[in-house]
């Protein structure tokens, strides 16, 4: 469970896979003739910029010799042109790519974000909520720029590198080969901090996703924060979290900024050599270099060494993305262990009948929950299960709904093996009302109808009527219609239980389960909505867990749930004549309430 910290660093790849970029190739593949004719349209523009210095170089040494005004002028006005076409190509280049790599950021997010809807509730029991919210917000928004630009900027400057060394050896070899000299001393700048650049992102996404999981913890738990005047504790904790983010993002940052130095002390160094020796061989007594091959070739050394600066940018930002492409990649590859079979069918009609065969169950291997629990819930009764924190109550239940595997055993539904079966349609005929009582941000009525888009509004308001929520829900400013922020923050404890419960309600189950679904309704409520409850459940099979034994006196059969198994059942009178683990737990709350 030590990954539930929000301060324990997640392990780090010591080597990339690199099928990872092929993955990413397969979200960029569905652009790629878009992509392409991007760069056959800044190729194109490369080609004719590069003639721009060959111009220049015999403006200088044919054209202003021989006073030739007109070709001066034709010469510019080329160079014009070529400088209009090449600014028309970037700004479709950066209109097109602007829309191709957000696209392909809205594809990662959604598959991250819908395999996350499909994950057992044992990933969540796992990990802090807001180390799995930087990954789908935070680490895939990184890549956009490596999408946007890098890609595109990363092929044509190839390409362009290409066209430069043929125009550079067409002025002059020798001072190709002088140009070229830098290049080995660059490798070994590369190779020096390769592995180290990798790794310090790393680490840098490490305290990034630590901060974000505190600092979700800490807006979640505000009023605990406050109630126990926590603030200045929680700041000294954020400073340091903050801190460390910051050391690690500053020296991630220190080794990217190491390339661009590089490249421009290579380039400058090359550059005094080619001067020094294209000047010393045009003052030479044969003149073997005119003044206008040596001004074109520096216009080519300029634009040599711009290209590599651009591809050890994207250098820098490929190694910055594969840090975050491991942790997006490792949410998306994430097992969903419970998921549908290969030959699952669908659910039939549910009619109510569940049956528990020897069911084994843990959360961790070797800590078992329940311990071959058998029994048969007959079509239209309601249950009750009792018992002491963490027996394993709501275990059962989530077992039902099939939010987790059975370790062992069956669970059958009518007879059927809900493992057998697709997770909708069995889900989709039961209506579930957790202990936490979650509200939506959006109105009242959403909220209810969440379980149920198709109901109509008169089917709300009948279901807020059943538990008693239609009171005050018609004396907020809005009625229904009341927007409610998230988690329902502005409501009560027992106010968002009865729109939980209505929404449950409101789904019309043939199974209903009810998980402490009167803990936080005072008891005047209670015995009102227990009324409603009684016509409600007619018909239906009904699990109820309950440590207000008040609730559940009347059901058809109270199992006394501990140590992994079943302890008692029966009825509520039977269960007190027997004089045992329920007797105890009711004459403890009958002599607290005495």
């Amino acid at each position: 469970m030590a990954r539930n910290r929000y301060d324990m660093d997640e392990v780090l790849e010591d080597s990339f896979d690199y099928s990872q970029l092929k993955r990413l190739a397969g979200y960029i593949a569905p652009y790629r003739s878009k992509m392409a004719g991007v760069i056959l349209l800044m190729l194109s523009s490369s080609a004719l910029t590069m003639t721009i210095p060959i111009l220049f170089q015999r403006i200088m040494d044919i054209y202003i010799p021989a006073r030739d005004m007109g070709k001066i002028v034709l010469v510019s006005g080329l160079t014009l042109l070529a400088a209009c076409y090449s600014a028309v190509s970037l700004r479709f280049k950066i209109r097109t790519m602007s829309v191709v790599g957000q696209n392909i950021i809205h594809s990662i997010r959604s598959d991250i974000f819908t395999h996350l809807q499909e994950l057992p509730f044992s990933y969540y029991d796992d990990r802090p909520h807001g180390k799995i919210q930087v990954r789908v917000v935070n680490y895939v928004n990184s890549l956009s720029d490596l999408l946007s630009n890098g890609i595109i900027n990363t092929v044509t400057d190839l390409c362009n590198l290409f066209f430069i060394l043929i125009f550079m050896l067409i002025c002059d070899v020798r001072l190709t080969l002088v140009c070229l000299c830098g290049l080995p001393l660059l490798a070994a700048v590369i190779v020096f901090i390769k592995r180290r650049q990798r790794r310090a992102w790393q680490i840098q996404s490490n305290k990034q996703s630590n901060l974000n999981a505190y600092i979700a913890e800490s807006i979640n738990g505000i009023r605990v924060t406050q109630s126990f005047v926590r603030e200045k504790e929680n700041s000294g904790i954020f400073n340091r979290l903050s801190g460390n983010y910051r050391q690690a993002w500053m020296h991630a940052v220190m080794l990217n900024f190491t390339m661009g130095p590089s490249v421009d002390i290579i380039s400058a160094v090359t550059t005094a050599f080619v001067y020094v020796l294209g000047i010393r061989w045009i003052l030479a007594p044969d003149a073997t270099l005119t003044v206008g091959v040596l001004i074109a070739f520096t216009a080519y050394i300029s634009r040599f060494w711009a290209p590599i600066n651009t591809l050890a940018g994207f250098y820098n930002s490929l190694l910055t993305a594969i840090s975050y492409l491991e942790r997006i990649f490792e949410t998306i590859d994430e097992p969903v262990n419970v998921k549908d079979a290969a030959d699952a069918v669908e659910m039939p009609p549910i009619r109510g009948r569940v049956e528990f065969q020897d069911v084994c169950f843990s959360y961790e291997e070797g800590h078992p929950i329940l311990d071959h629990i058998s029994f048969t819930a007959e079509q239209g009764a309601t249950y009750a299960f009792v018992g002491p924190t963490g027996a394993g109550k709501s275990t059962i239940v989530n077992l039902i709904s099939r939010f987790y595997n059975v370790d062992s055993g069956r669970i059958l539904i009518d007879g059927t093996d809900i493992s057998g079966v697709t997770i909708r349609s069995l889900r989709s005929q039961m209506g579930v009302m957790m202990q936490d009582s979650f509200i939506f941000s959006g109105t009242i009525m959403d909220n209810i109808r969440y379980g149920n888009r198709t109901a109509t509004d008169e089917q709300v308001v009948a279901a807020a009527k059943t538990v008693c929520a239609h009171d005050f829900i018609s004396q907020l400013e809005n009625g229904y219609y009341t927007e409610v922020n998230e988690r329902g923050s502005r409501l009560s404890a027992g106010q968002r239980q009865l729109i939980s419960f209505a929404r449950a309600l409101l789904a019309d189950p043939a199974i209903l389960i009810l998980d402490e679904a009167t803990s936080s309704i005072d008891t005047e409520t209670e015995i009102l909505l227990q009324k409603g409850l009684n016509e409600l459940l007619k018909g239906r099979t009904s699990f109820i867990i309950a440590h207000r034994l008040s609730t559940i006196q009347s059901a058809d059969c109270i199992m006394y749930i501990d140590r992994g198994g079943i302890l008692e059942r029966g009825t509520h009178e039977e269960l007190l004549e027997q004089k045992g683990a329920y007797y105890e737990l009711y004459m403890s709350q009958f002599d607290f309430l005495n």
